[in-house]
């Protein structure tokens, strides 16, 4: 569903990214791991066009995409939820979600049954502000949004911070069901590594912005996959 060819990316005169060569597949997750401050986040930014990559190839469900503004990306199906969720506070819930209807004929500007089933406390609350809403709360609101915009692919930049216990298992569970529809590709940057290795099927190590290891999780050893995140 989504290829990079020797994307490189860089901030000022500063080089982030150096030729990351990575593939994403439908009805799958591909975990991007590493430790703080080594482009992973940096790399969502590029594939979802909110920093203009210096150089490689990305290429979304067979076609070459040039460099593109992010409405255009999103458009074209990448959603990002990003890292601190990026709610409106003074929108409600229901407005928050309805955001998403900017990419969507006017037919289909309606929140899906699905959503409500999955998220049942974004119907409760429809009505508040989401600057109200705690921060698990917010992380589901903002998967919501994202999941509105029926998107090719998912980028979840760091979905469990400082989220309790219960909301992370309930993310996993939602990631599990949108694996498991199989026409979305998943691209989830985390480092909580039980839940990151329960849930990838395609794991990217980075070190220094390029990638140290790869491999899928039938390949990696999960000591040898740990020992090298945390390093």
């Amino acid at each position: 569903m989504l290829e990079t060819k020797g994307l490189t990316l860089h901030y000022g005169g500063s080089q982030i990214l150096y030729g990351i060569d990575m593939v994403a597949h439908a009805g799958q997750v591909t975990c991007v791991m590493g430790t703080n401050g080594v482009g992973k986040t940096s790399l969502l930014k590029a594939l979802a066009g909110t920093h203009k990559r210096s150089g490689g190839q990305i290429i979304l469900a067979g076609e070459d995409l040039p460099v593109l503004p992010p409405q255009t990306v999103a458009a074209k199906g990448v959603s990002v939820v990003p890292q601190g969720r990026m709610i409106f506070p003074l929108l409600t819930v229901k407005e928050n979600m309805e955001t998403a209807f900017a990419l969507l004929p006017k037919a289909e500007h309606k929140i899906p049954a699905e959503i409500y089933d999955l998220f049942p406390v974004l119907k409760d609350m429809g009505h508040r502000r989401g600057g109200d809403l705690s921060g698990g709360q917010q992380q589901q609101l903002a998967i919501a949004r994202a999941m509105i915009m029926r998107p090719k692919v998912l980028l979840l930049d760091e979905p469990t911070e400082g989220i309790q216990p219960n909301i992370i298992q309930q993310i996993g569970r939602v990631i599990e069901y949108l694996k498991g529809k199989g026409d979305m590709a998943i691209i989830l940057v985390e480092q909580y590594f039980d839940f990151a290795y329960g849930l990838a099927d395609r794991f990217y190590v980075l070190k220094r912005g390029a990638v140290a290891l790869q491999g899928t999780k039938a390949e990696l050893a999960k000591e040898t996959l740990r020992q090298t995140v945390s390093v």
